[in-house]
């Protein structure tokens, strides 16, 4: 077999196969005894027709058409290797030539994983934002305990901000009950938001037997973004009345007896959370670092496939969330071009990140084990709550595990790389990520470390014992 290839573009080639007769003879062989088996031939048993009968009978055309498409597959993938490409999608295959026992050849487009030079990577600088707890994290993480002990009791006021009130609710539209879009005996809290835009509003100021009637448009159903009439009817009102922050409620909400001690285990647990945080802004900021320093060109049929699963992917968090997109740029202060093109740069640098993780992956002749792989598919299936052993299964059926094994491969590369980068916070302190436990506590050193720091202090006592000894013979 004989190959040769033509480079379309950075990301795109054109592989030009040509393949000698004999060494379809194997496929063809297998042909004519499947259809052997398919056909029926007087004076012949069915399986033992022999190949010229089938010429005859079925024509060599159709003979040769099954050995083509029995062999293209095969003579792709060694042509892919024998030119170390690796393919991004399914090829566009052409037959360009079939010349019965002479020759065969086809052409394949097919998007292929780009050729990077890459940057010196060991000991990249890279900064993050301060782990600093705030005195304002601690107040709304006790507040936040005292809401989960907290009372409620009734009023005879008019609803105010952080008030519940039970409230019946019903949209219209052109006098008509819009099906789906009624609720009974609900209760809310004023000033949570969430439900549709007016309605903490129309709810301030009522107090329990009155109604209100406002414009909103609902968030789902099949007149989703279209105005409706609502009417919010008030039943009761009441005010939440919070526990005492003293020892009392440090021992009602916690193990410890007094508030010193609650607070002390909230600062370290917040504390923990915000390392972990800055942990994970240090991998990105290294990785941004890291695509600043190369030019990756990027296949465009694979950027488009990924920007249309993430559009998708947000159109159904938001559904699910009960926000329209208009609702969701509006909080978020974006224009639908500002959207685009903020979507448009994170997957750019998704796939670009994913390109230079698998070459260095491979420059470092990264590799994982079994048990590695066996413990990120548990984690995947947590993650998406599924059955662990049923997803395994999924996994294994689709034919999804080298995917599986690349992500792997691509997180110890980041990893490697994030251990030996200089990452400061703002303070210019430096963020230490070697000893982070996954509970967000700095560990003590590892083993090898204290055994090297030792053996170096001992190595100075041995040099300084030996000055002296010399100082002392003089």
């Amino acid at each position: 077999m004989k190959s040769a290839v033509e480079t379309l573009n950075p990301t795109r080639v054109k592989l030009t196969v040509e393949v000698p007769f004999e060494e379809l003879k194997p496929s063809l062989d297998a042909a004519y005894k499947q259809i052997a088996q398919q056909i029926n031939v007087p004076g012949f048993r069915r399986g033992k027709v022999p190949p010229l009968v089938i010429d005859r009978q079925v024509g060599r055309g159709a003979v040769l058409d099954q050995a083509v498409n029995d062999v293209l597959p095969q003579k792709y993938m060694e042509a892919l290797q024998e030119n170390d490409l690796e393919p991004l999608a399914q090829p566009e295959v052409e037959l360009t030539k079939l010349e019965d026992n002479q020759v065969l050849e086809f052409t394949a487009e097919v998007d292929v994983k780009p050729e990077i030079t890459l940057p010196d990577y060991e000991g990249l600088e890279a900064e993050v934002e301060d782990a600093e707890v705030t005195d304002e994290d601690f107040d709304e993480q006790i507040t936040a305990m005292r809401e989960r002990f907290g009372t409620l009791s009734d009023v005879e006021r008019a609803a105010q901000d952080g008030d519940f009130v039970v409230i019946d609710l019903v949209a219209t539209k052109d006098g008509e009950t819009v099906e789906g879009a009624e609720v009974s005996g609900m209760s809310y809290q004023v000033g949570r938001g969430g439900m549709l835009d007016g309605l903490d509003e129309a709810i301030t100021g009522l107090s329990a037997g009155e109604e209100k009637v406002f414009t909103s448009q609902l968030v789902g159903g099949d007149l989703v973004g279209q105005d409706v009439e609502v009417t919010v009817r008030i039943s009761q009102v009441q005010e939440q009345e919070l526990p005492e922050y003293d020892d009392e409620f440090a021992q009602l909400a916690s193990e410890f007896d007094t508030v010193e001690e609650l607070a002390a285990d909230v600062r370290e647990r917040l504390a923990n959370g915000k390392r972990l945080e800055q942990a994970a802004a240090a991998r990105d900021a290294v990785l941004e670092v890291l695509l600043d320093k190369v030019e990756i060109p990027l296949p465009e049929a694979m950027v488009t496939s990924e920007l249309n699963a993430r559009r998708e992917n947000i159109e159904q968090q938001l559904v699910m969330a009960g926000m329209t997109m208009e609702k969701y740029l509006e909080d978020e202060g974006q224009t639908v071009d500002e959207f685009e093109a903020d979507l448009q740069r994170r997957v750019s640098d998704a796939v670009a990140a994913q390109f230079i993780l698998d070459a260095i992956a491979k420059k470092d002749e990264l590799g994982i084990d079994q048990q590695e792989l066996t413990q990120h598919m548990l984690r995947r299936a947590q993650q998406s709550g599924q059955d662990p052993q049923e997803f395994i299964n999924h996994m294994f059926e689709h034919n999804h595990v080298p995917e599986l094994v690349q992500e792997i491969l691509r997180g110890k590369a980041l990893a490697s790389i994030v251990e030996s980068a200089v990452i400061k916070d703002a303070s210019g302190n430096v963020v230490d990520l070697k000893n982070l436990q996954p509970d967000g506590s700095i560990g003590e050193p590892e083993a090898t470390d204290a055994a090297e720091t030792e053996n170096a202090e001992e190595s100075e006592e041995s040099e300084e014992s030996e000055e002296s000894e010399e100082k002392a013979e003089a």
